[in-house]
Formats: structure tokens, C-alpha cells, sequence
């Protein structure tokens, strides 16, 4: 067991030196972290915009209930039928306190959605950010990379290994890009004059 927990704190500190020596790989893990909960933040939105909408059509219901059984408690008193008044008095009170419970989980549901959309809103942003931040880190690095080739062009440069074979004889020197082509130019040149001489 010690041997495992000792090859994964090796692991995890190799890891931790890759991360700090590659930063925007953990930028890309962070992101992958970000995408996957604003993936969820939007699931639990559309849930519970659908719990909303049940709670508001068993409201709707439920009103209409009460107002059923508080047409037929008017038509019992009308009538003189204590015993029906009593049932639907009773009737219509729990109607009431079951209306009022689905109000109140509605508010409930109404403060989650709130809630829940500030949060997405909140990680969209912060991938915003992250991506901006992925992005400066790739230029600072493509701009690094270039200042590397250019010093090194200019080194190689300053120390000859890149002159020409002309420069000794009062020629100016040749950049290697140039040389390369030139060097190119002539094989295919040479190669046409082979062909053509084989004809």
C-alpha cells in the first residue's frame, strides 16, 4: 500500500512540475473544469424551469378547485345544508393550504432558477476570462519562441556560421533562409540540364 500511496505522490508532484513548467495546460484542464459546469448549471436550469412550470399548472388547479368548492359552500348555504356548508368549508381550507404550499415551493424553485442562472452567468464569464488569458499566453509564448529564433539567427549570424562561401571574396554575407534557396534553385536547375542532356 505505501509503495502506491508513494508512486502517486511522485505522480502528482511530476504532474504539479509539468503544470507549472506548461501553464496552459492547466489553463486547457480549468477550462474542461468550466465547460463542464456551466454544462450542468444549464441541465439544472432547464430542470427546474420544468418543475416551475408543474408547480404553476398544479396552482392553476388548484384554483380552480377552490373556486368550484367555493361556488358549491355559497350554494350550500343558500340551500340551509349545514352538513354540506361543514364539507365544504373543510374542503375548500385544504384547498387553500395546498395552494399556498405550491406558492411557496414556486418561490423556492423561482430563487434556485435566480440563483442558478447568476452562477451560470458567473462561470461564463470566467471562461471568458480563461480563454482570454489562454489566448495572451499563447502569443506571449509564440512571441518568446520568436525572439529565441531571431537571437539565435542573429548569433549564428554575428559568429559567421551562416556566411556564405562568396563572403570571403568582398561579398556581402548571405542569411541562411536565402542560402537554402539558393542552394535549392541551382539542384533543380542542375537536374533540368541532366534531363535535358539525356534526351
Amino acid at each position: 500500500m505505501g509503495l502506491f500511496e508513494d508512486l502517486s505522490t511522485f505522480l502528482e508532484t511530476r504532474l504539479d512540475e509539468f503544470l507549472r513548467a506548461n501553464p496552459q495546460l492547466e489553463l486547457m484542464g480549468l477550462e474542461d473544469q468550466l465547460r463542464g459546469q456551466e454544462r450542468d448549471a444549464i441541465a439544472l436550469l432547464g430542470d427546474l424551469k420544468r418543475r416551475e412550470q408543474q408547480l404553476k399548472d398544479q396552482i392553476l388547479a388548484t384554483a380552480q378547485d377552490i373556486q368550484k368548492w367555493h361556488e358549491r359552500l355559497n350554494r350550500a348555504k343558500a340551500a340551509n345544508r349545514p352538513d354540506l356548508v361543514a364539507m365544504a368549508e373543510e374542503r375548500e381550507a385544504a384547498l387553500l393550504r395546498q395552494g399556498n404550499q405550491y406558492w411557496g415551493q414556486m418561490q423556492g424553485v423561482n430563487a434556485q432558477i435566480d440563483q442558478t442562472r447568476a452562477l451560470q452567468k458567473q462561470i461564463h464569464e470566467r471562461r471568458r476570462e480563461l480563454k482570454a488569458k489562454m489566448a495572451q499566453l499563447e502569443a506571449e509564448r509564440a512571441n518568446q519562441r520568436a525572439s529565441q529564433h531571431a537571437a539565435q539567427a542573429t548569433n549564428a549570424w554575428e559568429t559567421g556560421w551562416y556566411q556564405s562561401p562568396m563572403a570571403g571574396a568582398g561579398y556581402a554575407p548571405i542569411d541562411p533562409v536565402e542560402e537554402s534557396f539558393q542552394r535549392w534553385e541551382m539542384e533543380q536547375e542542375l537536374e533540368d540540364l541532366k534531363r535535358q542532356v539525356g534526351r
